[in-house]
């Protein structure tokens, strides 16, 4: 016999069980904090060489080339820590842990919302290194505090509605190396073929056509309106419709799997 909830159930108790789930991941980063690590020196490290080995060539400095990168960086950084929430998710479906939850009277759902909620601090922790250190080389925001953190919030909710894509991998394939295998196969051909570290009118005209239907092309504007100035409105609206397809498309296919693993 089944022990999910109902199909109704009041909003506050399938948020308190979202929350708490979300707090497991919270509390297992207070515990082995250096999982932190990839998050806290990656971004450093993408920085510096692309900023001091590629930014001369490109921009013909260093300074400029920065200013235009920091952004796209950001984005790339939160993007990359998503794959950690299909690996988690294997990694508990293969100890039991979700055997137990579904055990309890949890909705349905619960578990993968609260893997995901759980992740925002790793994008939240991936953001702040990276403005703090960008800042020490240099970078200087052309906005206000509010549009930088518009930014930031906007990159957020942008890789957590993509993290539903690789719950569903996780769900899916059922093993960790092979989630960041595919999650690396998917991401990097999206991520460079953008305007992430490049202008595109520098692609060839096949490769700009691609560039254009990119879903990360929009953020990475977005993102360098509200934190270097330019338009903002158009590129912000792409975005958020967006993050509603990734949701409305993969988080029904990751539950109907979940149910069926559940079985």
């Amino acid at each position: 016999m089944s022990t999910a909830l109902p199909a109704r159930v009041p909003p506050s108790v399938a948020v308190a069980q979202c929350l708490a789930l979300a707090w497991r991941g919270i509390v297992k980063i207070r515990r082995h904090p250096l999982v932190l690590a990839d998050v806290v020196l990656g971004p450093a490290v993408f920085l510096v060489l692309f900023v001091y080995v590629f930014g001369g060539a490109i921009e013909g400095s260093t300074d400029r080339y920065l200013q235009f990168v920091l952004p796209g960086i950001l984005g790339l950084m939160t993007l990359l820590a998503t794959m950690g929430v299909g690996v988690a998710l294997c990694q508990d479906l293969k100890s039991g842990v979700f055997d137990r939850i579904r055990s309890l009277p949890t909705l349905r759902i619960a578990p993968l919302v609260g893997a995901i909620g759980g992740d925002a601090v790793r994008q939240i922790v991936a953001i702040a290194a990276l403005l703090g250190f960008g800042t020490l080389l240099g970078f200087r925001f052309q906005t206000d505090a509010w549009a930088v953190l518009a930014a930031c919030g906007l990159a957020v909710a942008f890789a957590l509605s993509l993290s539903w894509v690789w719950v569903l991998l996780g769900l899916l394939v059922k093993d960790a190396q092979a989630v960041q295998g595919l999650g690396a196969m998917l991401i990097f051909p999206l991520c460079f073929a953008s305007n992430i570290f490049v202008p595109p009118g520098t692609m060839p005209g096949w490769l700009r056509g691609f560039v254009e239907v990119n879903p990360i092309r929009h953020l990475m504007d977005a993102m360098r309106g509200m934190m270097v100035g330019g338009p903002v409105a158009r590129p912000v609206l792409w975005t958020l419709m967006w993050m509603v397809g990734f949701v409305a498309v993969f988080a029904p296919l990751a539950l109907a799997a979940y149910r069926r693993s559940a079985r």
